[in-house]
């Protein structure tokens, strides 16, 4: 169905409710846009083909174990006799391995698998990743259970070099598809030379991470969507300038006002980042990319007008080169 944006409405509802100044808000000049927008199975089917790119698979007997290193140099370790059935039975034959990794922001956008860590409170916060990782192992399309430790090192130059605040972080995903990191409590990982040693029991995603620090006052931002755009066909994500390690999300939509926030409060004051806008164009990328520097309570608008369409590679490579 054709969804018919007046930006003159949206122009009323900013000034009168936020009032915030034309610079900040909308088309100049104001325009109607007419445009279909793209439905969440569309959306859906570019994120997992984004993951799907990035998933090395490996072929190995589970008596032997194996020890497996990724393209990019991190070596996982599964022990020889430490994989069962679901239901207990030790399994010694042919078993199948996927192995994802990032270790930056342009590599975790599409995907959806941004950096976005639980605190003790209960919100969230960004971190800073030392690699990210998913690791399976099904045996004929059936998943197995590590019924051992699993053992995954990864070189510390993928992310600038050690850092000793690093700790384990688990994923869960929620169902609305978005990841959250959360501490480990059955791992560890530490800092030895130039790697990082990790040592985790579960299938799954894994990370390295710690919370980004700053100092300064935290403050919210919400960002204005256009009409027709949701969590479930959009995403907004922001870079913060000089952390190439991190993505952080903005899990929150309100449908009544068609926003997108960080309603945590875990934004530092004049912290400089980029707002990228993202959803779907048939069998490409639209998007939208904006710098902004944080303010209290902050707003921004992402318009239709602003997007233009990209490869998952072009638009990789844009993210790659932000500040």
């Amino acid at each position: 169905m054709k969804k018919k944006t007046s930006f003159f409405l949206t122009l009323l509802f900013i000034f009168t409710s936020l009032s915030c100044d034309s610079e900040t808000c909308c088309d100049d000049p104001i325009e109607e846009i007419t445009f279909t927008p793209p439905s969440s199975e569309s959306f859906n089917i570019l994120r997992q083909q984004a993951l799907e790119q990035n998933i090395q698979n490996e072929t190995f007997i589970a008596e032997e174990g194996i020890d497996f290193t990724s393209s990019n140099g991190a070596q996982l370790q599964i022990f020889p006799g430490c994989l069962t059935t679901l239901d207990g039975e030790l399994i010694l034959d042919e078993v199948d391995l996927e192995f994802i990794e990032f270790y930056s922001r342009d590599e975790m956008l599409g995907p959806n698998k941004p950096t976005m860590g639980r605190m003790t409170d209960g919100n969230k916060a960004m971190l800073l990743t030392g690699g990210a990782f998913y690791t399976n192992i099904t045996r004929n399309g059936e998943d197995v259970l590590p019924v051992c430790g699993i053992q995954l090192i990864v070189p510390t130059a993928l992310t600038g070099g050690p850092d000793e605040d690093m700790s384990l972080w688990t994923g869960v995903i929620d169902d609305n598809s978005n990841l959250t990191w959360e501490p480990t409590l059955n791992g560890e990982a530490f800092v030895e030379g130039d790697n990082y040693f990790t040592f985790f029991n579960e299938f799954g995603w894994t990370n390295i991470d710690r919370f980004f620090n700053d100092p300064r006052p935290k403050t919210t931002l919400q960002v204005l969507v256009t009409e027709g755009y949701t969590a479930q066909n959009a995403s907004i994500y922001l870079s913060f300038d000089g952390e190439e390690t991190g993505l952080a999300h903005l899990d929150t939509f309100n449908p009544d006002t068609h926003m997108f926030s960080e309603h945590y409060g875990q934004l530092p004051l004049g912290l400089e980042v980029h707002l990228i806008f993202v959803t779907a164009e048939e069998n490409l990328w639209r998007y939208a990319i904006k710098p902004v520097t944080i303010t209290e309570n902050g707003f921004v608008t992402i318009a239709h007008s602003e997007t233009q369409t990209a490869t998952l590679e072009e638009l990789q490579t844009l993210i790659a080169a932000l500040p």
